[in-house]
């Protein structure tokens, strides 16, 4: 049971990456700005966490998260981060439709 609850983790962390890179890859391409992907994803976990907020307090809120559930938040940031990068090379190489 344990290594289905793991493979289903890592198909998480890696469904977390690359939803949240192709969105912030296409968010760069249209609207030409760099970082503006991790401002509006840092907005959508708050909103999540605001969501999920039941009648304890925002530290006990935040504490009764599990390593699982922090996993794929931080890989859909690496990869909010990881469009921004790669956008920003593409322009120095000289795209110019990036």
């Amino acid at each position: 049971m344990i290594i289905i609850d793991l493979v289903q983790l890592v198909v998480l962390i890696l469904l977390g990456f690359c939803m949240f890179f192709g969105l912030g890859f296409i968010i760069n391409m249209l609207l030409k700005t760099t970082w503006l992907p991790i401002y509006v994803y840092i907005i959508f976990v708050i909103g999540i966490v605001y969501w999920s907020w039941g009648a304890a307090s925002l530290i006990e809120n935040i504490k009764g998260y599990t390593l699982a559930d922090y996993l794929p938040i931080i890989s859909g940031l690496v990869g909010a981060v990881m469009s921004g990068y790669t956008i920003k090379m593409l322009r120095v190489k000289g795209y110019k439709m990036f």
